[in-house]
């Protein structure tokens, strides 16, 4: 049960580890405002909270004479009798997570983040598209877009000098969108250019007698990856020319030289720090054979910490297909967490896909006990604890071959459909075709679930993060499927 609602005359003290400290004094800011007690903040010497126990509190927490009650982290560990006994002041556990403290105090359940800013913009690259047709390109640039992308860049294919870049240029403008061009071919980039092209990628020693006269800004990147020193050529020549430019010290895929290329743009960032800076990420993405939902949550960290005000990406390759709405998911999470000055967690579940970040278990014993008060034939479905479960009142199968299950359950209702039932009950009959493509529906996705680690309701959509549909759909459809259901 909750502890009772703090009032003005009480002054408590909050308990955690340095790495929730400016976190939990946001939060606590502002249950305190709203019920008016005074607070104060302990960091026992340790990083994480989760790591508490009550023998290093006696060691090392200093309590003020007047705070009336401490609060520890819901994952300290220990007899917090020993803690009042030593320090003469009632503890309580709170909850695990700080973000959880305003429905713990009696209030409403905690806002949501303010995930609507972002510092870091997203130039989402249609590949080779000098090949594809018009309608195609339009077609994938608006999905970009709506999946999160600020500016298309129009990809060229090396090698070749297409006279299509103006018509394509000019129908993205005409549909809203801002483009760039990526082409060292000078007459594509012209052609770009004068169509409305705002952005030129790339520019070095190669093309910079003709692209800094273009008017238009540029991405400046090094002769070859290593090379630092062509870049502080190519900057001070860009800054004579006056030119408008972004620094891409280009990040390496992993194998080749990786975190040597993380190396140069911190260098970069400490020798330019007013200096636009932009990431291909596409070089990770595209080339780690990866779910990339982690990878660009990482990246953008990167960007975010190290004032990279933009990235270069793309979703060819099947793997990172939803790269652009993932990496626009984890731009806002990252800018609010290093603007609050607070870990990425709990901000959003949006780039949670494949697990769940909460579960919510049921015991063996539960279990157990509604196997046993059923009293009517449809079927319950469970996926816990490393099994499948399902039951109604003629019986409990449990394990983890879906077929077997469903054979049987199917077997008992056929056995029992041979033999005469009281008329209370009624006689039980095989399952219907409508009613087994149901379970195995069901079945299929408890199966899923149990594999996955993600949370399984029965009639209910399982959780996709970004990737998935809507809940009022899906309900539709299961509903649509279940005979059972009123």
């Amino acid at each position: 049960m909750s502890p009772p609602t703090a009032n003005s005359s009480e002054s408590i003290l909050f308990v955690t580890g340095r790495l929730a400290e400016p976190g939990l004094r946001e939060v606590v800011a502002g249950i305190a405002e709203t019920l008016g007690f005074r607070f104060e903040i302990a960091v026992p010497g340790i990083q994480v909270a989760a790591l508490l126990h009550v023998s290093l509190l006696i060691k090392r927490l200093t309590i003020p004479h007047d705070i009336t009650r401490v609060i520890l982290p819901g994952w300290c560990h220990g007899a917090l009798s020993e803690l009042e006994q030593h320090f003469g002041k009632p503890f309580e556990l709170g909850p695990r997570d700080l973000y959880d403290l305003p429905e713990y105090f009696g209030l409403s359940k905690r806002r949501p983040a303010d995930l609507s800013q972002y510092s870091v913009e997203i130039l989402a690259e249609i590949n080779h598209a000098t090949r594809m047709p018009l309608p195609e390109i339009v077609r994938q640039a608006k999905a970009l877009v709506a999946s999160g992308a600020n500016v298309i860049d129009v990809g060229g294919v090396p090698g070749e000098s297409s006279p299509r870049i103006a018509g394509i240029v000019t129908t993205l403008r005409s549909e809203g969108l801002r483009v760039s061009i990526d082409s060292f071919d000078r007459h594509e980039v012209e052609q770009a250019v004068k169509a409305g092209a705002e952005l030129v990628l790339s520019c070095n020693h190669s093309n910079i007698d003709w692209v800094a006269k273009l008017g238009v800004e540029v991405v400046a990147i090094p002769d070859v990856p290593h090379d630092l020193a062509s870049l502080d050529r190519l900057i001070e020549r860009l800054r004579e020319d006056d030119a408008a430019f972004r620094v891409d010290p280009i990040i390496e895929p992993i194998g080749m030289g990786f975190t040597s290329s993380l190396q140069r743009f911190m260098h970069v960032r400490e020798r330019y720090p007013d200096v636009s800076m932009m990431m291909g990420i596409g070089n990770i993405t595209e080339l780690t054979e990866v779910d990339s939902a982690g990878v660009n949550m990482i990246l953008a960290a990167v960007c975010e910490e190290l004032g990279i005000q933009s990235v270069l990406t793309t979703q060819v390759i099947n793997w990172c297909r939803s790269s652009v709405a993932e990496f626009d998911a984890a731009r806002r999470v990252m800018h609010h967490a290093v603007a609050a000055g607070t870990i990425p967690k709990h901000l959003s579940s949006a780039l949670v896909m494949l697990r769940d970040a909460r579960l919510k278990p049921k015991s063996a014993e539960s279990l157990q006990q509604l196997a046993a008060a059923l009293t009517d034939p449809n079927f319950r479905i469970y996926a816990e604890a490393g099994e499948l479960h399902l039951m109604n009142r003629r019986g409990h199968w449990r394990g983890q071959d879906v077929f077997q299950l469903f054979q049987q359950a199917n077997d008992s209702h056929v056995a029992m459909g041979t033999q005469q039932n009281s008329p209370a009950r009624g006689a039980e009959v095989p399952i219907d075709a409508s009613h087994a493509f149901y379970l195995g529906y069901e079945l299929a996705r408890a199966e899923i679930a149990l594999h996955l680690g993600k949370q399984y309701t029965q009639d209910e959509p399982m959780y996709w993060g970004l990737l998935g549909p809507t809940r009022a759909s899906s309900t539709a459809g299961l509903h649509a499927m279940n005979p059972d259901l009123p």
